[in-house]
């Protein structure tokens, strides 16, 4: 049987779902895959589509990237405090440090797995605490 011209990608159910999606899946690919990368897409398809993307993926455009900045300052910051608190030969600065630093990966991969699962479903979803409010 021939190939027909159905889409073998992503259906969108509702406007801008796709681009939704990718904006989560770049957050995921930056916190576990390519760092720095990931996020230079993510940061330009914020750049180019923020004013003309339909509502939803406007919402996860902006929350993927701003989380992106939040989790990285949250991850890079307190790292460097801890281990300027501790110093680098104290076997507790080690523990605290590596402790700190799962926990705080390990929650924004769970969160950004959740914000996937939304955009796939074509729902809105915002991260606790760091994520931007809904406009």
């Amino acid at each position: 049987m021939p190939l027909s011209e159905d889409d073998f990608g992503i259906v969108e159910e509702k406007a801008g779902q796709a681009l939704a999606v990718l904006a989560e899946s770049l957050f995921l690919i930056n916190l576990m895959l390519l760092p720095g990368i990931a996020f230079a897409i993510l940061a330009g398809l914020w750049l180019t589509y923020r004013d003309r993307a339909p509502p939803l993926a406007r919402q996860h455009l902006r929350q993927a990237t701003l989380v992106s900045l939040w989790g990285g300052a949250l991850i890079v910051v307190l790292s460097g405090i801890i281990i300027l608190t501790g110093g680098l030969d104290a076997a507790w600065t080690w523990v605290v440090l590596i402790l700190y630093f799962t926990c705080i990966h390990s929650t924004l991969i769970l969160f950004g797995m959740y914000a996937l699962i939304k955009a796939m479903a074509g729902e809105r979803w915002r991260f606790p605490l760091i994520g931007p409010r809904f406009e």
